[in-house]
């Protein structure tokens, strides 16, 4: 699909499992008439590879290939070939922090200090080195590091202890990612989600966190983006404050897309008060993008609906904070560590006032920049409260897409699905790109 090499810059993404979604690729192809209807241009496939499943894929154990139980991988490319046949574009995770401890490259490293895939991985004799390095699951382990009992030492992951972190200083992972990326571009791949992106470069006396060589890593990825595909496009996951996040477009030259985590606190809270007037003026205050760049914004996700942010740069106070999630889950059984976010759909949310759940879609969809929707959300789909108690809340919002609904809510008209149609057509019949840089000039 080589029509519109900036495909991007309004284009209407669809986040979704293909597991629960569908249950496997060769069904999932049967569903594209659901996205046409809808008026999505791109589906965002969250992780199909291979993988013990600890983090539901974002735990790889082979880049190259895709899980037996959603089909094989000629079948992800007949999938994919169905989908450009309908103008539908196709994004995967690009998972460049870490991998599986079940990796071969992991396997490989953890078996002695003398290994050639050593040097993949972050390692340390004491587990004291990278102090103050981000650990994003405190709740799941105290420390970065993690006893490796074969060669009597420990290795460092950000996330969870079964996700050892590679060592970008070595060129050698960057060559092998590289190789992931050729590999998927052949497939089909039109983009790529890049997990995690401010977390990718260590160093001591920080939060490694956002480093300039984090940077630059993620301008080699571009360039050899750009010397297979231009076309393909580059969406980064980074929760910081917007003018920290801009900076992971670069000069036009890092990724093409960032998610702009903020705004999605903002539409929530607007929807909360009825009133988007506060949403409007973040979305007026936010950094220009560069010409051949965008922001995507988002309601829900895969992950929590975090409110560290807007507390962080005291757009709201702690005791609001904790007022809201009052209102949202007073009982707490849907609480991301601590306070620190929700796991909820935006059903469950605002299961007392649908009403807010319109008023969000049409703020996601009214601003011109790109928009995600997460599954099940243009249907009134609340949590998976079938699960009972998990240790990580953000299954409860990762449950089995609810077919019978959304036949009920494509035959109405007046339906929440129909309203959402509406508002993507209606992007689309309007859609002016966010004002960029060069539009300044």
């Amino acid at each position: 699909m080589k029509s519109n090499p900036l495909w991007w810059k309004s284009a209407v993404f669809y986040e979704l499992y293909v597991d629960t979604f569908a249950g496997d690729f060769k069904r999932l192809g049967s569903c594209l008439d659901y996205f046409s209807r809808l008026g999505i241009d791109c589906l965002h496939i969250l992780p199909p590879y291979p993988s013990p499943m600890v983090d539901d894929g974002y735990d790889i154990s082979d880049h190259q290939n895709v899980r037996p139980e959603l089909g094989t991988l000629n079948d992800c490319r007949a999938f994919i070939q169905s989908a450009h046949a309908r103008g539908i574009r196709v994004m995967t995770d690009l998972v460049l922090n870490h991998v599986s401890k079940d990796h071969p490259w992991f396997s490989e490293a953890r078996r002695s200090r003398n290994n050639t895939k050593r040097d993949y991985f972050l390692w340390s004799d004491t587990g004291k080195d990278l102090a103050g390095s981000v650990n994003a699951f405190p709740h799941l382990k105290s420390s970065n590091w993690i006893v490796n009992k074969a060669t009597g030492d420990y290795y460092f992951t950000t996330f969870y202890p079964e996700q050892p972190d590679l060592n970008w200083d070595n060129p050698e992972v960057t060559r092998e990612m590289c190789a992931v990326i050729d590999f998927w571009i052949e497939v089909g791949v039109d983009a790529f989600r890049i997990d995690a992106a401010s977390h990718l470069v260590k160093r001591e006396g920080t939060n490694s966190k956002g480093l300039p060589e984090t940077h630059a890593v993620l301008k080699k990825i571009r360039a050899h983006v750009n010397s297979r595909d231009p076309g393909v496009a580059l969406l980064a996951e980074v929760r910081d404050t917007p003018a920290r996040t801009r900076n992971y477009f670069g000069a036009g030259d890092e990724c093409q897309l960032v998610y702009h985590f903020p705004m999605a606190e903002e539409m929530f809270l607007a929807a909360l008060h009825n009133d988007p007037k506060e949403a409007e003026l973040l979305f007026a205050h936010t950094p220009l993008a560069p010409a051949n760049c965008q922001w995507v914004l988002f309601l829900r996700n895969h992950d929590e609906l975090s409110m560290s942010m807007m507390t962080a740069e005291q757009m709201i106070t702690e005791d609001e904070r904790h007022e809201m999630i009052d209102y949202c889950d007073p009982s707490r059984r849907f609480v991301f560590k601590d306070d620190a976010g929700l796991c909820m759909r935006m059903a469950s949310i605002f299961k007392r006032d649908p009403a807010k759940i319109r008023l969000a879609f049409q703020m996601l969809l009214g601003f011109p920049a790109s928009a995600v929707i997460y599954y099940g959300e243009e249907i009134g789909m609340e949590n998976d409260e079938s699960l009972g108690v998990v240790l990580d809340c953000r299954r409860y919002v990762r449950g089995k897409f609810d077919w019978k609904r959304a036949h009920a809510e494509m035959r109405d008209p007046n339906s929440l699905f129909s309203f959402v149609a509406g508002l993507i057509a209606r992007k689309k019949a309007h859609s002016v790109p966010m004002v960029s840089e060069a539009d300044t000039l």
